[in-house]
């Protein structure tokens, strides 16, 4: 996508996004954000008055754009005509499957930007907290609406997922094949405990 069209505040974000995802939010300093975006200095200060306002807006873009993705991946294998089946959980390794064979896949952007700035960046760990809570609401979305221990299920298979995240991200194919698996044998037992 040619961003160079775009209004400065989105191309800074964007810019902000790739870069801060793809090698980190540390090692990603403010003048690289703004050569690659090709914005002044003035410009980017008046959008982003510091560097923790942007890494704010990124998570922000981050969670918005992620989630996105998410439903649309679950939608695209059925998960509105197979909600409230037990096998519905299974989706989610083919979801997680497509994410990690994705060229651009670093692991969750939330995550790794607790891990690297969640104490130090004002916000930063209360929206990977809510990112993460809206995760669970969508995966509970795929169990029955009338069961009784719905959000611990949710609860469990998204813990699972973030697993297979983390897994993925150690590197190459074959581990992130791997965590699919795991991630499959995982919703297998928890998607079993449903006809008990």
């Amino acid at each position: 996508m040619d961003i160079s069209a775009l209004p400065a505040r989105e191309r800074i974000l964007l810019t902000a996004h790739d870069l801060f995802y793809a090698d980190g939010i540390r090692a990603t300093g403010i003048d690289r954000v703004i050569a690659a975006s090709g914005v002044t200095k003035v410009t980017f200060y008046r959008h982003f008055p510091s560097k923790d306002d942007l890494v704010r807006a990124f998570l922000d873009h981050r969670h918005a754009r992620w989630m996105a993705w998410f439903v649309d991946a679950l939608g695209r294998r059925g998960a509105h005509e197979r909600a409230g089946n037990a096998g519905a959980l299974l989706l989610l390794a083919d979801a997680m499957a497509e994410w990690f064979a994705d060229a651009a896949f670093r692991g969750c952007a939330f995550i790794n930007a607790v891990a690297e700035v969640g104490g130090s960046v004002e916000g930063a760990a209360e929206r990977a907290r809510e990112h993460k809570r809206e995760m669970v609401e969508v995966i509970a979305g795929l169990l029955p609406a009338a069961l009784p221990a719905r959000m611990a299920l949710a609860q469990a298979a998204a813990l699972g997922v973030d697993g297979a995240i983390v897994k993925a991200q150690m590197g190459g194919a074959a581990l992130a094949r791997e965590a699919v698996d795991d991630l499959r044998r995982l919703l297998e037992a928890l998607a079993a405990t449903l006809h008990r």
